[in-house]
């Protein structure tokens, strides 16, 4: 993983044509880079967010920022009703409860 202004860069090695590639997770926009050695791909990896971060501005819109804590899922109706169940119970809203039971900590 690597970091720049606040986005976060998956790597993977492709053995097979040698090269580094990597992606910006965290965001709808697909951004990209690549590189051959460590070096490139950090290079790579700063020059794709830099290159977004410019084209948004020269549309004169706001970028993507990563990982903004809103969460979509899909659950069935019997597992909503449940946890909205469970969260009531506990005299907590929906939201608080499933962050609760996700990551051990109290949200609220």
């Amino acid at each position: 993983m690597m970091k720049y202004k606040g986005y976060t860069g998956q790597v993977v090695y492709d053995d097979e044509a040698r090269i580094f590639h990597g992606d910006v997770i965290g965001i709808k926009a697909v951004i990209t880079f690549q590189g051959k050695t460590v070096d490139e791909i950090e290079k790579a990896f700063q020059d794709s967010i830099d290159t977004y971060i410019d084209w948004c501005k020269s549309r004169n819109i706001q970028p993507e920022k990563p990982f903004s804590g809103d969460l979509h899922i899909k659950l069935s109706q019997k597992a909503h009703e449940q946890l909205a169940q469970e969260a009531f119970e506990r005299n907590m809203n929906l939201d608080s409860f499933i962050v609760q039971k996700l990551t051990g900590k109290d949200n609220r």
